[in-house]
């Protein structure tokens, strides 16, 4: 059925991107780092946390109501997004979303918490299943085709633990978190390798650059929490992410004068991520350096989420998103 009537006479429908969640992944991660500054300081954000996790959910909600409505309209846009070798690493964005919404949920509604980490966690093992099974068996992907983007499934697998800990669910936590670190382990050297030796990333992909920060950040955050201690491995884990962060922000300027498209949420969740991996080692440490890092850091994703948000409204009603790609 490619018929939608007047509903969709312009075919934004059909072109509605699965790496729209990524919005949901960008504004959930932003909200966390936010309740953990507060819970560290003095500051009382819970006027500005709560209706933010309001907000978030309704988003979340319209989105997927939109994407099944795509589904069931355009089914084979759909399919072809499943067998893409970019777009297909984002189907588990919508599993993430969930699993990050529970995490916010924590300490408004245990009962909604519990709900959302369960839909989530199974949905987002049977993407994991998907996504390598597709990997293995694919046909006609070549290295060029590898970025970032396709550790978004790993990162999933190791946010699991961090509500998964607060429900009781250890040892299924450090399932997941095991399948996080082995195919961050696994494909790192592979993206590293394309980046180093092959062109250079499309200007559309080069936003996912900052996807290398999450595994280190994420897997620090789960870790402590199924650990409960700042070991050594916490330590690479944290430094790891650290490193990478100023890395990438060095270039923070090349990024900022590319043209805008919905892949520069990317530059969110990671720097979410980093930020909260900082607050939660200064909690376990009390190192001041911890403390600040996760300030500047989450200063400077609060004006990259408002300058995203603004970007991203503006190139809605100037119907610049989910338009065919040439």
């Amino acid at each position: 059925m490619n018929n939608s009537g007047t509903f969709d006479s312009n075919g934004r429908l059909e072109n509605f991107p699965i790496s729209f969640f990524a919005v949901v992944m960008g504004l959930c991660g932003f909200t966390i780092s936010l309740m953990k500054f507060d819970h560290l300081t003095d500051f009382n954000l819970q006027m500005i946390t709560g209706p933010l996790a309001g907000i978030i959910s309704l988003i979340f909600v319209t989105l997927l109501l939109l994407y099944v409505l795509k589904l069931i309209i355009y089914t084979k846009a759909v399919i072809q997004e499943l067998r893409h070798p970019v777009k297909l690493n984002f189907f588990p964005t919508i599993s993430i979303s969930l699993l990050l919404l529970s995490i916010i949920y924590i300490g408004i509604d245990s009962t909604i918490s519990h709900a959302l980490w369960g839909i989530g966690t199974i949905t987002h093992f049977g993407f994991s299943l998907y996504v390598i099974s597709i990997w293995i068996h694919h046909k006609n992907y070549e290295v060029q085709q590898i970025n970032p983007s396709w550790l978004i499934p790993a990162v999933g697998n190791v946010i699991i633990p961090v509500a998964g800990v607060h429900h009781g669910y250890i040892e299924l936590s450090w399932f997941f978190f095991s399948i996080g670190m082995l195919f961050w382990m696994i494909l790192m050297p592979v993206i590293m390798y394309r980046i180093l030796f092959h062109r250079p990333l499309d200007e559309r992909l080069m936003p996912t650059l900052f996807i290398l920060i999450a595994p280190p950040a994420v897997g620090f955050i789960s870790y402590v929490n199924l650990n409960g201690s700042f070991d050594n491995f916490a330590r690479f884990l944290i430094y790891s992410g650290i490193f990478l962060t100023i890395l990438l922000l060095v270039k923070s300027p090349r990024f900022l004068r590319q043209k805008f498209f919905l892949s520069w949420w990317a530059y969110s969740f990671p720097l979410a991520a980093i930020s909260i991996a900082c607050f939660l080692a200064f909690q376990k440490t009390d190192m001041i350096p911890f403390l600040w890092m996760g300030e500047v850091v989450l200063f400077l994703l609060t004006l990259i989420v408002t300058l995203l948000v603004a970007r991203t409204i503006n190139a809605i009603f100037c119907q610049k998103i989910c338009q065919e790609e040439h």
